[in-house]
């Protein structure tokens, strides 16, 4: 049977919780203070420490300053005089969780259910970073150059953890891999990992989507609907594109973060969760935050560890081992071996990938299939100069740049048109006037229109809907933007 030390002053509460973990199939050892828990300690290694943070003898965190000691026991804070900034710091120390008196049997049983020990996960994370020079890959994240190697580092120390992670990056970059990394080397890894895009959802089911509803209780809900909260029970909820939920929506998320419990739509009771959050946007949060997108106090709720990926122009040595990586699945797929010349590789790493991994895999996808025989060259390959731009160019004027066969004389400038934005504007009003212009670029398509800016069509949707209502009240919908020609890279 796995063994459990409870440390915790408090008789009461202490025999409370032996009884409660006792239930659970476990056998239990109580201390009141530093030192009877040491001597616990000594007389037999617990798998779980559920550990007070004000002792007579002294803090609690004191047992986390020496890490031999609780090397081989999960450490999880039990307290009533939690905080978060006192949570951050324990956990930091080794903690696993923390849970806030009175004990939540549900929050209890999740926790024991996924005790494993430190040097457990420590060792399959040492294993995954030994065998990274020979297979270039950590977790599902694939890469071996300098800011890869960080990003692995983070999620290293921080997927034995419960804190909430907020992932930051440009579209395409993979935010939701580093999510699911994250799970894999948790200890909720044995329960679901569901991720949800905000900005995919109507904004009027979105609620029910995420909290579920009761039957009846509005238009259509002929039954009662389980949402996001419930089935990824115990396990991970990953929030992308959170900066596209609704203003009201994250006044409740941050309830629940606060609180652990939710309502269905249409209840009068709450329910317990356990789930830990990981969310992620391709905007930056503190713009976010300015333009009225994000509520600041939610922005603080989930920040608490941030990892910012880098966009793949930013890693190029990277490309070609993502490349073959991507050639290689296709291969497997279809069942016919095929291989990059090295013009190919050297046309792959010069380009500037504005729509990042994902725009790399969709190109090897192409490349493949337009390939007439086993080699793979540069002919259906995006290149910068078949598109007539500077290896400078931005994310939209390369997303709006042509992928043709072999280089060609590039576009009259007056082809593609620009923008020119007075100094002083705001983010909001560069981001409006940018769309709307691409918007009329693209006669009005939106699907390609979403595509050029490396949005999801919902969000353009939502956005032109925001702007259309600012133009009923004020008359100028659309807003000044000057268009001319773009200047063409040499």
């Amino acid at each position: 049977m796995p063994h459990a030390l409870v440390v915790d002053d408090d008789h009461d509460s202490a025999a409370s919780l032996r009884a409660l973990i006792a239930g659970e199939q476990f056998t239990v050892a109580v201390a009141h203070n530093l030192r009877d828990a040491r001597r616990q300690i000594s007389l037999q290694q617990p798998d779980i420490i559920l550990l007070d943070l004000r002792l007579p003898d002294g803090n609690g965190m004191d047992l986390l300053a020496d890490p031999k000691l609780v090397a081989n026991s999960e450490v999880v804070l039990c307290t009533g005089h939690a905080n978060l900034e006192t949570s951050i710091q324990a956990l930091r120390l080794g903690a696993a969780d923390y849970l806030v008196k009175p004990v939540n049997l549900k929050q209890l049983q999740g926790v024991l259910s996924r005790i494993m020990k430190p040097a457990a996960l420590q060792a399959e994370v040492e294993d995954l970073t030994a065998n990274l020079a020979e297979s270039g890959h950590f977790g599902h994240l694939w890469g071996r150059s300098a800011p890869m190697q960080r990003i692995y580092q983070q999620i290293s120390r921080v997927a034995g953890t419960s804190v909430s992670v907020f992932i930051t990056g440009e579209s395409g970059t993979g935010k939701e891999v580093v999510a699911q990394t994250v799970h894999d080397l948790s200890r909720r890894r044995k329960r679901p990992f569901l991720a949800v895009n905000c900005g995919a959802i109507s904004p009027n089911l979105i609620e029910s989507e995420i909290f579920g509803h009761e039957k009846g209780s509005f238009t259509g809900a002929e039954r009662q609907h389980q949402g996001f909260f419930e089935r990824a029970s115990g396990g991970t909820l990953f929030l992308d594109e959170i900066t596209e939920m609704p203003l009201e929506l994250q006044v409740k998320l941050l309830r629940v973060l606060e609180t652990g419990r939710f309502m269905r739509v249409g209840s009068t009771t709450s329910q317990e969760t356990d789930v830990r959050i990981i969310a992620a946007t391709n905007r930056s949060p503190y713009q976010a935050v300015a333009t009225g997108k994000l509520r600041e106090d939610l922005l603080y709720r989930l920040n608490i560890f941030p990892i910012e990926l880098p966009p793949l122009r930013d890693r190029a040595a990277d490309v070609p081992l993502l490349a073959n990586h991507f050639l290689a699945a296709i291969c497997e797929q279809e069942g016919a071996v095929r291989r990059f010349t090295p013009a190919a590789i050297s046309a792959l790493v010069e380009y500037p990938w504005p729509g990042n991994v994902r725009e790399l895999r969709n190109a090897v996808q192409r490349a493949y299939v337009m390939a007439q025989e086993e080699l793979i060259d540069e002919t259906w390959l995006p290149t910068t100069s078949s598109a007539g731009l500077a290896s400078g160019w931005s994310p939209l004027e390369a997303a709006l740049a042509p992928i043709a066969p072999a280089p060609r004389a590039p576009a009259p400038a007056a082809e593609v048109p620009s923008i020119t934005l007075p100094i002083g504007s705001s983010v909001a009003e560069a981001e409006r006037m940018l769309m709307l212009a691409t918007l009329r670029h693209f006669n009005h398509h939106k699907e390609r229109t979403a595509a050029a800016l490396g949005i999801s069509l919902k969000t353009l949707y939502n956005r032109l809907k925001e702007y259309a209502a600012e133009g009923a009240a004020n008359g100028a919908a659309n807003g000044p933007v000057t268009e001319g020609p773009a200047t063409r890279g040499d």
